[in-house]
């Protein structure tokens, strides 16, 4: 597995400059809201996957009156070898090194640092419209599937393309059904892999709400797409004059979603603050597992405010999972200084302390 040994922040969101190491097994870090706990949590996650967990444009992680961040880490890599990672954004654009070594292309590196986010935000794949679930599919499997990130990104550019085509006075029909044709071939790979995977993922989310919760409701995971109806070529051929009236594509992989359920029912209409709340961190590490069965190591692990909103009896069946599984290194952040050190030193001793005021950050 990756470990952090080593991070070094600079102008990032409310971090002007933070140069921290790390233990290689539990990670606390402790402080009131809004001074920072987050941020350092989500430049972790910027290291792996080039981009921030709940900010959309690059510009809103400048620290204020900066027009640039950096983030650099030094990696302890599966086989033993060692790496430094290195990524500066600024208007000029987005640079990314190993080991002082340019990639070639920024889309190479995700899947390098597996990665799992667990954080009060996920809230919104519950409640919110099907981009957010169709981002949480898109983060787990471009780690693990190279070629799936590829395909996604060829796919969206064929349909920005398409729809552009779409908007003109008189559209190409030809040419339109060429784009068709291409969409098709990335689209029917990327419901293949979407299905197959939310398959494995919706067993292991029940197993793990069991744990967690410990009621008898029945949590399960589906996937809908527009490709259940047939291929899309067939579904755009079908749509052209629809697609050519309301000037955009109206069927493809981009208007998947996933449908999260307890008992049968939506568990955003009927589930509980507490079963939404637990039925996330269920998802959360249900993806973990099957990110470490595919590694064949474990994903860092992020754990963001996690005790918000769980009992105590919630709370220690999360870390019962935590300790009994070959769980890697792993951070967690929460107000509750107190709290959280009597339930990780609980678990181990070989831990670290940090505590944060207003973007600083210091070792206990």
């Amino acid at each position: 597995m990756a470990v952090l040994e080593k991070i070094v922040v600079q102008d990032w969101r409310n971090i002007s400059l933070a140069e921290l190491e790390f233990s290689p097994n539990i990670n606390c870090i402790s402080g009131n809201n809004g001074e920072g706990k987050t941020n350092l949590m989500d430049a972790v996650y910027y290291l792996s996957m080039t981009k921030s967990a709940f900010s959309a444009s690059d510009r809103f992680n400048y620290r204020y009156g900066t027009k640039a961040f950096a983030i650099a880490g030094d990696y302890l890599m599966p086989g033993g070898l060692k790496a430094r990672f290195a990524i500066s954004v600024s208007e000029d654009g987005k640079r990314l090194r190993k080991d002082d070594k340019p990639y070639s292309k920024i889309s190479d590196h995700i899947g390098e640092l597996p990665i799992v986010m667990v954080s009060p935000s996920d809230i919104s794949m519950v409640s919110e419209s099907g981009e957010e679930r169709r981002r949480f599919l898109n983060a787990v499997l471009s780690q693990m599937d190279a070629e799936y990130l590829s395909d996604v990104q060829q796919y969206n550019r064929l349909l920005a393309q398409r729809n552009k085509m779409l908007k003109e006075p008189a559209p190409d029909l030809q040419l339109l059904t060429v784009f068709d044709l291409r969409m098709a071939a990335y689209a029917e790979r990327i419901y293949a892999k979407r299905k197959a995977f939310v398959e494995k993922l919706s067993p292991v989310v029940s197993q793990y709400y069991k744990t967690l919760y410990g009621g008898k409701e029945e949590v399960s995971v589906g996937y809908t797409s527009d490709l259940d109806k047939g291929s899309l070529a067939e579904l755009l051929e079908r749509g052209r004059e629809r697609d050519l009236l309301l000037r955009f594509t109206g069927s493809g992989v981009q208007r998947d979603d996933l449908e999260f359920t307890l008992d049968g029912h939506p568990i955003r209409r009927c589930g509980s603050q507490g079963q939404q709340k637990s039925f996330l961190v269920s998802l959360k590490f249900a993806q973990y597992e099957l990110m470490k069965a595919s590694y064949g190591f474990a994903p860092m692990l992020l754990l963001d405010d996690v005790f918000d909103k769980l009992d105590m009896n919630r709370i220690s069946n999360l870390l019962a999972m935590v300790a009994g599984s070959a769980f890697g290194q792993i951070f967690i952040t929460d107000s509750n200084k107190v709290r959280m050190a009597s339930i990780v030193d609980a678990i181990t001793r070989d831990s670290a302390y940090f505590e944060t005021v207003n973007g600083s950050f210091s070792r206990l």
